[in-house]
């Protein structure tokens, strides 16, 4: 040293941050030699580099770069000493005061240097208690994290066993480095999202969606501005209804573009659709929506059966969802393409409900959907600017709904059936809309229980082995053809009225082998002399022959076994008889109430059945004589006597006598 300088209590280091024209940086504390100072430009190590001005003095120096650091590169100008005593003072020798205050120097600069590097060092508060903050052994602590117990010691985290790297979970848990454990799933604040409302997010929700299969949406509400895709297998999940992702722009917010993905516990407000599910890659198959809530969304779930007929929409499962202020439908399904309809998705749960918006669309429309997409517990709530609570296109088969509530403030159709909407179930309807209950324009393509007004209850073609019926009636249809002539109904009513006051008219039952089991009243209501003439395609007609209604009010009720056509019921049955004028001795069948017998060959005994036969009793039968001979026709009863108990003899032609079985004996009740 060439002068005396004092050492101020001045740190000893400074940091600057390069602004990329500065090459001259100042240190305020004093060094002994210009080897003293350590320049670093980051962690690079330039001290060799440089020149250093002020070297000896108290105020300390300036550091000259050759070339400007570039801007933000952090320079950091420290005193770096050897610890090392460099002065030795011999016995009886002189004491130099220069020597002497080098020395004292030195070790004043060594311990700000120890003071400085304490200060970056991690210890404990001067006012905190005394705590164990020694480390384990080396092979114990390999591979574990610091912790600290309930008072303050120090600590390894490393599971049931300190000397393994890794964590477990629980008792009875595997293993795991705690490394992959923390990349089990993660945020989208791992990528940058905010979540503060005005910091666009999307392009943290996209960076964690291609780099992660399973992405968490911590609580704060997330701007977006274009749509977010999930692929295969990928899941999204959220805090609930703190969990917001907000769409910004008229695009779809959420699309499922894959199978087997998840989103759940997630409120999606705005974009035009909330999430649509359309194959891209993948099938769109086995997909979970689940504890979501949908906001002011043009559709709010849309399932799409898309171009291509091996990659389908198919078996997907929505739960417990609000779709809340739709302007269009709240669930719609349809095919936009060459693609197959959207078929067996599962809806539990499901609530639409306008709010205060003017919704125009539906609450669910099935546009395109066959093959068991159902309903369960569903509720649809809408103003009275929408076209319908529930609707079924010309492309819906096989729809079906379980629990269904729907309301609106209006005239609205609680549910509609459009024209070649098909196989649609309706299962516990609670209507509270004040248009229709179910407004059908299918032709009756529908089943409903407990569903409807004021019919409650529209069953398919159906099988009762026992059936009840308090109070039975018929749907019935009115046939009057202008001129006469035929009419080929298809049978879908079971009583047809039927007028020929234009002229005759013939009613053509199908054939027998295509209404098996079917059963059809018919009855001429007119006053006309026009008749009724009830015939079968390519058939004979019931019981074989043509059923004719000559006169007002007469009526037939026929029955198909599948082969033939029956007469079950007329106003005017036909009366079975049995002609006989060969017998010398005719044994009636009770089963036939005319019997025409003829003596010309000969005298003929007519014997009755015995009166207290089952078969005999309450019986009319009659006995004609046909023939214009002298022989007679007697009328008896083997072992016993004939009507009135007397024998009745038939000599003239025509002749007859009636008798009824009162169950003991036949009594004669017209005689000729």
């Amino acid at each position: 040293m060439t002068s005396q300088f004092q050492v101020p209590d001045t740190p000893p280091v400074v940091q600057y941050i390069a602004d990329g024209s500065q090459t001259g940086f100042a240190f305020p504390f004093p060094i002994i030699d210009a080897a003293d100072l350590q320049v670093l430009v980051g962690a690079g190590d330039l001290s060799a580099s440089v020149e250093i001005a002020g070297v000896g003095t108290s105020d300390g120096g300036t550091v000259e770069f050759p070339s400007a650091p570039a801007a933000g590169q952090v320079v950091t100008l420290r005193r770096a000493m050897a610890y090392q005593r460099t002065t030795d003072f011999l016995q009886g020798a002189a004491l130099r005061a220069d020597a002497f205050n080098e020395a004292f120097d030195r070790q004043v600069m060594m311990v700000q240097q120890v003071a400085d590097q304490m200060g970056r060092a991690v210890r404990a508060a001067d006012f905190d208690l005394p705590a164990s903050l020694v480390l384990p052994d080396r092979a114990s602590r390999a591979g574990c994290m610091l912790g600290f117990d309930g008072e303050g010691n120090l600590q390894l985290v490393a599971g049931d066993d300190a000397a393994t790297p890794y964590f477990v979970a629980s008792p009875g848990g595997a293993a795991r480095d705690v490394y992959a454990k923390l990349q089990d799933a993660v945020s989208v604040k791992d990528f940058g999202a905010v979540g503060d409302g005005t910091t666009d997010d999307t392009p943290a929700f996209l960076a964690a969606l291609a780099g992660a299969a399973a992405v968490e949406v911590p609580t704060g509400r997330y701007r977006l501005t274009a749509t977010l895709t999930l692929t295969e297998g990928q899941s999204l999940w959220g805090r609930g209804d703190a969990s917001v992702l907000a769409m910004e722009s008229a695009l779809p917010l959420l699309v499922i573009a894959g199978g087997y993905t998840s989103v759940h516990h997630l409120r999606l407000e705005g974009g035009s659709v909330g999430v649509r599910l359309k194959a891209a890659a993948t099938a769109c198959v086995n997909n979970v929506l689940g504890d979501l809530s949908l906001w002011d969304q043009g559709v709010g779930i849309e399932l799409d059966g898309g171009d291509d007929t091996a990659k389908p929409c198919y078996w997907n499962n929505v739960h417990d969802v609000l779709v809340a202020r739709p302007t269009g439908d709240g669930v719609h399904l349809h095919v936009s393409g060459a693609g197959d309809t959207p078929n067996a998705n599962r809806f539990a749960r499901l609530r639409v409900y306008s709010l205060a918006a003017a919704t125009t669309g539906s609450g669910i429309h099935v546009e395109d959907g066959r093959f068991n997409n159902s309903f369960t517990d569903c509720e649809v709530n809408l103003a009275d600017t929408a076209h319908s609570c529930v609707r079924l296109g010309a492309a819906s088969d096989g729809t079906l709904f379980v629990n269904l509530y729907t309301e609106t403030t209006g005239g609205v159709a609680n549910v509609l059936l459009e024209a070649g909407s098909a196989n649609t179930s309706l299962t516990n309807l609670l209507a509270a809309s004040g248009g229709a209950a179910i407004s059908d324009l299918s032709g009756g393509a529908y089943t409903a229980r407990n569903a409807g007004y004021p019919e409650r209850n529209r069953l398919a073609l159906t099988r009762a082995t026992e059936l009840v019926v308090e109070r039975l009636g018929f749907d019935i249809d009115y046939l009057e053809p202008a001129g006469g002539g035929t009419v080929e109904p298809d049978l879908a009513k079971s009583v047809y009225l039927v007028s020929a006051s234009g002229g005759a008219v013939t009613f053509v039952l199908p054939a027998a082998a295509d209404a098996a089991g079917r059963q059809v009243m018919v009855k001429k209501v007119d006053g006309s002399d026009d008749a009724v003439s009830v015939e079968e395609d390519g058939g004979s007609g019931p019981d074989g022959r043509a059923a004719v209604l000559a006169a007002r009010y007469e009526q037939v009720t026929v029955l198909s076994d599948g082969t033939d056509w029956h007469v079950v019921a007329s106003s005017k049955p036909r009366i079975d008889g049995s002609f006989h004028d060969s017998e010398a001795v005719v044994t009636v069948d009770p089963g036939r109430p005319i019997h025409l017998v003829s003596a010309f060959s000969g005298a003929v005994t007519v014997n009755l059945p015995d009166p207290t036969d089952a078969q005999s009793i309450g019986r009319l039968l009659t006995v004609k004589k046909t023939d214009p001979s002298g022989n007679a026709v007697t009328v008896t009863r083997a072992g016993g006597t004939g009507p009135d108990n007397a024998n009745v003899t038939l000599s003239s032609q025509y002749a007859f006598v009636s008798a009824y079985c009162d169950g003991a004996a036949w009594w004669t009740v017209g005689r000729s």
